[in-house]
């Protein structure tokens, strides 16, 4: 038995999980070889990297190969089933705040709004424009 991490799913949370992953070839009408390390682990040594931000050749030994962990997050990510149960988990959080599914925001960058310039005429500044005026204003 390994070592647990506080970056492993607790039960409540891989009972969310399970059910969002995509059924093993092995039980597929194509067939397909039998898994050699358990779901959970894979998944537990994905959020092991992302939490603790290292590499995937430096897992840690209790987990299963890094190639292992590392091509099953490839596939997962490429079938989309990444972005399914992050859409999943945050649309039953929000459900659960009392809030829709979706969040709904409008981001405005600050770079692409049009100024007012000081003479009353309003247009987009260009960045040397923009240079020139910070460094025309005096700090006291």
């Amino acid at each position: 038995m390994r070592r647990r991490y506080p970056s492993d799913t607790t039960n409540a949370e891989w009972a969310l999980i399970e059910p969002l992953l995509p059924t093993p070839a092995c039980e597929t009408h194509r067939g397909g070889r039998p898994e050699e390390h358990p779901r959970r682990e894979i998944v537990d040594a994905i959020r092991d990297v992302v939490d603790t931000g290292g590499k995937w050749r430096a897992l840690l030994v209790d987990f299963p190969r890094w190639r292992t962990v590392w091509g099953f997050m490839v596939r997962w990510a490429a079938a989309g089933v990444i972005g399914q149960i992050r859409d999943q988990l945050a649309g039953r959080i929000r459900r659960d705040l009392g809030k829709g599914p979706r969040a709904v925001a409008t981001v405005i960058d600050s770079q692409t709004s049009r100024p007012q310039r000081p003479w009353g005429e309003t247009a987009a500044v260009t960045t040397r424009e923009r240079r020139s005026m910070v460094g025309s204003v005096t700090w006291s």
